[in-house]
């Protein structure tokens, strides 16, 4: 797998603490055949930006970002992954949690949402899936 590395060093700290101490969800998405590149792209020009800013108030612990580098079978076939490891399940499930962010950073939300409309229509399918660590001892 392909990692997009957006972890500062401490970051990276965080995430690995952050396996006994946060709520961790794995969100998958299977993109068009040939447009993965471009809804990478706006992820990282639209959503990204969004999560940075919980990571700075401490709502996110930590966001790791992946591709593989080969494509599995069509069953279990996915593009891109996020794992996002929030505070806490409150906070992972608070839908509204960007929504002071968001007219911060994209003062044309008119823009911002046609932009994420168009983003979500190269999608095949999208999925998040709830993760807990297991101790192996």
């Amino acid at each position: 797998m392909v990692l997009f590395t957006f972890l500062t060093p401490a970051e990276t700290r965080l995430f690995a603490q952050s396996a006994v101490t946060g709520f961790t969800i794995e969100n998958y998405y299977k993109v068009k055949w040939g447009r993965s590149d471009e809804f990478i792209t706006l992820w990282k020009k639209n959503h990204y930006p969004l999560l940075k800013k919980l990571l700075e108030k401490g709502d996110v612990l930590s966001i790791l970002a992946e591709a593989p580098l080969i494509h599995s079978g069509e069953d279990s076939h996915w593009d891109f992954k996020v794992t996002l490891t929030f505070k806490n399940e409150q906070l992972a499930f608070d839908y509204s949690i960007t929504e002071p962010y968001r007219k911060l950073l994209y003062p044309d939300l008119e823009a911002y949402k046609k932009a994420e409309q168009y983003r979500y229509e190269l999608l095949i399918a999208h999925w998040d899936i709830p993760v807990e660590n297991l101790v192996l001892n």
